[in-house]
């Protein structure tokens, strides 16, 4: 596919994407290729594409003599980076930003605790630089350069964990913190209490200190559950 057939691939998916998880498109709906094809002014191998996506997500699937149908929201893959980011886009943020913040509080502590015991000395050292990193954006309203840090901070702890299926929740995470930030769910500066937080969840794994580390991390999650009550009640 060329550069703009996988432009016009990625709109299409993104505004159907869109459409299906804000509920524009209810369960049942029949979604017909020739139609899609034609409000979009694409070809039909651009729409096949588009739907093998959106059924590997379980947001649709095809039936022969019926046409593509939207699937009960109960089977969508909640856990697709992509499924998160339309989600958050629509008027269903507050409860996904909780819902997902909530599995953050039930994972990351835990995680961190393993890292504790697990980390290399170079994650350990990736950590403290991402903390810093941290530190040096948290004021003056440099919210891109914090999320950076941020995202790559929450990665590390996952990773350092060794647990694979931890790891595999990276995505996840980088998808919630993006969200919070661009759909601005967070304040301008963010918390210090917070950034001190994370600070001294990278001294603790770096000490090897298991139950310092999941108890700040814990604590970590709990300040984001408050500020959601604030921001996106």
């Amino acid at each position: 596919m060329t550069t703009d057939g996988r432009g016009l691939h990625t709109h299409v998916l993104d505004t159907l994407g869109l459409a299906i998880t804000a509920g524009e498109y209810p369960p049942g709906s029949v979604l017909r290729t020739d139609e899609v094809a034609q409000r979009f002014d694409v070809s039909r191998t651009v729409v096949r594409e588009v739907v093998r996506v959106l059924e590997s997500m379980h947001l649709v699937e095809s039936r022969r003599r019926v046409g593509v149908t939207v699937r009960p929201a109960d089977e969508w893959n909640v856990y697709d980076p992509r499924v998160i980011r339309w989600r958050l886009a629509g008027t269903d943020r507050p409860r996904q930003l909780r819902s997902l913040t909530v599995l953050r509080s039930a994972i990351e502590p835990v995680a961190a605790s393993l890292a504790a015991v697990h980390a290399t000395p170079e994650q350990c050292a990736a950590l403290t630089e991402c903390a810093l990193g941290m530190v040096a954006t948290s004021r003056g309203q440099q919210l891109e350069g914090y999320l950076k840090h941020d995202i790559a901070f929450h990665r590390i702890v996952l990773c350092a964990s060794g647990n694979e299926m931890f790891a595999r929740l990276g995505d996840v995470v980088a998808e919630v913190l993006a969200g919070r930030t661009h759909h601005h769910v967070m304040f301008e500066d963010p918390d210090p209490a917070a950034v001190t937080l994370h600070v001294q969840v990278a001294e603790a794994v770096r000490e090897g200190d298991a139950a310092r580390a999941e108890r700040l991390t814990r604590e970590i999650a709990v300040g984001a559950l408050e500020e959601l009550d604030v921001l996106a009640p």
